[in-house]
């Protein structure tokens, strides 16, 4: 009994060695930090809390209850303080102020989640300067409005793949989106926002479903499969989903303006073309003057010596002055 016993612990901590730990987001070590954690499904949360793992040993960092409020523990009291835990009560993300080396480790947010029980969520700091990858020609670029977006990669005809990972990268830190392992059929992820694939053994193409997704999820993707050989290849993928709102109002605008445009095009068209007719008239047709103002003119043009037409006061007296001169003398010869 002794014998078997004995066999079983050894064979447990083998299991134990043996078994991949799959970090849920690792964030690079700055100054000031974030440690993310959000419940991305809908539920009570009756309780979270923060530990940083040493060893096999989790030592309490701060507590978060929604009657009772928050205790930070001494050794962090002005480190680091909840985030968003007053407005979102699924939200319990944790801050760091004047982070240093001795920060840099593994982390555990342990949400007690009522009907579904406990869920946790594991983060790494590690120092690195940056995360972002340089995009090989082995990756595509992806253009989508708001909404459901499905990522999807086709998987080597000849390998026969065991695990998936997708990840999203981003130059502070990557988050594990979803980790599908075919053999067993089963899949996780811990990511803020809820995440569908598919995770059957014999696929020859992988998705991802993002729900509801916003500007805010564009970015770097990638898919980075292992066969049963140990084989493994990563494909990249750049995702840029455009704000909606923002791209309507831009529409609006630039038909607005081309209204306007077209408007005043028109009104210069008719203009030049009234003109144009006008001139053409004028060239074509002599001036004619008005009738009346033809009877005017000969009205008032009267010959003085006309027999025919009566003289003003010719009744009257007319009375003209005629200067008298004397008479020379004549000359004496």
């Amino acid at each position: 009994m002794d014998y078997l016993a004995f066999l079983l612990a050894i064979l447990q901590v083998y299991k134990a060695l043996c078994e991949e730990t799959f970090w849920d987001t690792t964030i690079r070590l700055a100054e000031s930090m974030t440690l993310e954690c959000v419940y991305p499904f809908m539920a009570i949360l009756t309780q979270a809390e923060w530990f940083k793992i040493v060893g096999k040993q989790k030592q309490s960092m701060a507590i978060f209850h929604p009657t009772y409020g928050v205790i930070i523990r001494t050794s962090y009291k002005n480190k680091l303080h909840f985030v968003n835990s007053t407005t979102s009560l699924k939200d319990v993300t944790l801050s760091f102020n004047n982070a240093s080396k001795a920060d840099v480790g593994l982390y555990s947010c342990l949400l007690h989640i009522f009907p579904h029980g406990s869920w946790e969520k594991m983060i790494e700091v590690v120092q690195s300067d940056s995360f972002e990858i340089a995009e090989s020609s082995n990756h595509s670029h992806m253009t989508s409005s708001p909404g459901n977006i499905t990522l999807t990669y086709d998987l080597p005809v000849n390998w026969a793949v065991q695990q998936i990972k997708w990840e999203k990268i981003q130059p502070h830190q990557v988050d594990l989106l979803v980790h599908c392992n075919l053999s067993e059929g089963i899949s996780y992820s811990r990511y803020g926002k809820q995440i569908l694939t598919n995770c059957t053994q014999g696929i020859r193409s992988n998705f991802i479903i993002i729900i509801n997704a916003t500007a805010s999820d564009s970015g770097l993707y990638r898919c980075h499969f292992t066969a049963s050989t140990g084989e493994n290849e990563s494909f990249l993928m750049r995702l840029t989903i455009t704000d909606g709102k923002t791209d309507n109002q831009y529409i609006v605008f630039v038909a607005v303006g081309t209204v306007l445009f077209l408007f005043v095009i028109l009104i210069v068209t008719i203009t030049v073309i009234s003109y144009n007719r006008r001139r053409r008239r004028q060239k074509n047709f002599p001036v004619k003057i008005p009738w009346d103002t033809q009877s005017k003119a000969v009205n008032n043009y009267r010959s003085p010596i006309s027999p025919h037409q009566p003289v003003d006061n010719a009744n009257e007296d007319i009375y003209v002055n005629y200067p008298t001169f004397g008479r020379r003398p004549k000359p004496k010869v």
